[in-house]
């Protein structure tokens, strides 16, 4: 069976990248441009990881991590981070996710890590 995703950043070109590097590796993958989106796909999916942007309308990352973390059924779901880069409001967030990708830095490269580490395969 496949590994679900939910990936979650206002940005097309970087919901489109990190979208095709999971699907090319077997993950069956949902997106969403805010948090707001994101807890409606939650509603009817569980993914076994969800990787979000902490800088988005209408819901912030931390405001969605705080979501998941406050949830029984989402609780334990690994959490990466897609940092643009350090600040005030990405910290909180950052501590709690289980890793942080900078995006400006090889993001393919920190995705294969970050699936190993977090699920035990990329």
């Amino acid at each position: 069976m496949a590994l679900r995703a939910l990936v979650v950043d206002d940005s097309m070109l970087v919901r489109h990248t990190v979208c095709r590097f999971l699907e090319q590796r077997g993950y069956e993958v949902e997106s969403a441009s805010n948090g707001v989106e994101a807890l409606e796909k939650l509603a009817h999916a569980s993914p076994d990881i969800v990787i979000t942007d902490m800088a988005m309308p209408r819901m912030s990352g931390s405001e969605l991590i705080d979501s998941l973390k406050a949830r029984p059924e989402t609780a334990s779901i690994p959490i990466v981070v897609l940092s643009g880069r350090p600040s005030g409001s990405d910290a909180q967030g950052e501590t709690r996710a289980t890793f942080v990708i900078q995006k400006d830095i090889d993001i393919v490269q920190q995705l294969e890590k970050a699936l190993v580490g977090a699920l035990g395969k990329a």
